[in-house]
């Protein structure tokens, strides 16, 4: 069973929470995040993408970049922008957008539970990534955006949830990027916390990661890190744990993440993908059903159906993802590896069928290809197997927003 730490937040002064929070370091670009800081001297991406109040020509991975996070954040301490609670404390984040509501715990998550398999991943990394993220969190001495975790929902773990929020007044209640409307609430009674924790512990066996699997590497290592250096420590000390938003996973959904690939193609290429899909021309590209993808090609869109002799009952070679990668990408098109090729990109599903016809209309992309989006159940079937999913398998909205809650790890005290 695994193990939730309650935690002494450094978190935005209510009337600030708004200014402070936005969109997470991985997915604005540093000259998107410069030109939403320049307009927001609360933004908490002075803090997660420092390079925005260094100039230009800097790169972001410069020692001068975390030196200036570690300033900034000590600046939005002094300036009480950010404020630490004073007992440890758990939260509750709820993010609603197009009316679908999602409601997870925010905690600190144990960084032996994923070193023994119980917080698991369908992911691989990269180092440079990580190393990236290990500065930062070091630089800052605070885990500086939150883990997406999930779990297979349990009854009494979300009446406790149900209750508190019900009972209580959110300390944020805001709308942000997309219209999407965050609410926060501190759980500070003990006996709360202890009903969650003894929860969590009596009967959630295992977490998942939706998203995050760098953040998570980065805070394990650093952790690791610091222990060896100093054995003494209790276990209860704060570098022992990671800051995470953990949600139910009946409660998420998964968008479809589509493919544009810029590729010569053959005189009999039709032909060529009815070896293996059932190819009929369309009017729209968003698949209906699992096994089936659009494909946008000449101004055309067509369906192409999966046939039987190239399904898998295997948790990552049945994926939707798998099946288009194995028997189009790979086989007609040579593209081995999508994380290096050129010749591939991904659109996210929030973007829509429009984008992908404006792509290829363009000139730019060859064809585009819609696909079905992969389920909770697969990603968690796919963690339980420990196998890894194709890369851009999974697209999640709506975002968890960064700056809300930092989690101090105390080891410069």
């Amino acid at each position: 069973m695994v193990k939730i730490h309650p935690f002494r937040s450094i978190r935005p002064a209510a009337k600030l929470s708004e200014k402070v929070a936005t969109l997470p370091y991985d997915v604005l670009n540093s000259a998107e995040a410069r030109e939403l800081g320049q307009e927001n001297p609360y933004s908490y991406l002075h803090i997660d993408k420092a390079e925005i109040d260094l100039p230009e020509e800097l790169s972001p991975y410069d020692s001068q970049v975390y030196e200036k996070a570690a300033d900034n954040l000590k600046a939005f301490i002094e300036k009480e922008w950010l404020l630490q609670e004073e007992n440890p404390a758990l939260y509750l984040y709820e993010l609603v957008m197009n009316g679908r509501s999602q409601t997870g715990l925010v905690a600190c998550t144990a960084v032996e539970d994923y070193t023994a398999g119980k917080i698991k991943k369908h992911e691989f990394t990269r180092p440079e990534k990580e190393v990236d993220r290990i500065r930062h969190i070091e630089a800052c001495d605070a885990n500086t955006s939150p883990i997406f975790l999930t779990y297979r929902s349990q009854t009494d773990i979300q009446q406790l949830m149900d209750s508190w929020k019900s009972a209580h007044t959110p300390v944020y209640d805001f709308t942000s990027f997309h219209e999407v409307g965050h609410k926060v609430w501190v759980i500070d009674e003990k006996e709360v916390i202890s009903a969650f924790t003894n929860a969590f512990e009596a009967n959630v066996p295992a977490l998942y990661i939706a998203d995050g699997h760098h953040r998570t590497e980065s805070a394990v290592k650093v952790g690791e890190k610091y222990r060896e250096q100093h054995p003494q420590l209790p276990k209860d000390a704060e570098i022992n744990y990671f800051l995470s938003v953990i949600f139910p996973k009946e409660e998420l959904e998964i968008l479809d993440y589509n493919r544009v690939v810029n590729v010569p193609l053959p005189e009999n290429f039709l032909k060529q993908l009815a070896e293996n899909f059932t190819v009929e021309t369309a009017n729209a590209g968003k698949p209906a059903q699992p096994k089936t993808f659009g494909m946008y090609l000449d101004g055309q869109w067509y369906t192409l159906t999966a046939k039987k002799h190239i399904l898998s009952d295997d948790p990552v070679e049945g994926l939707d993802v798998s099946l288009l990668q194995n028997h189009v990408f790979s086989a007609l098109f040579g593209i081995q590896d999508v994380r290096t090729d050129k010749r591939i990109d991904f659109v996210g599903g929030i973007r829509g069928m429009a984008e992908l016809e404006k792509l290829v209309d363009s000139g730019q992309w060859t064809a585009a290809f819609a696909v079905y989006p992969t389920t909770m159940d697969d990603l968690l079937n796919v963690a339980d197997a420990g196998k890894i999913m194709p890369p851009k398998s999974t697209w999640f909205e709506p975002k968890l927003l960064s700056g809300l809650f930092l989690h101090d790890l105390e080891t410069k005290r």
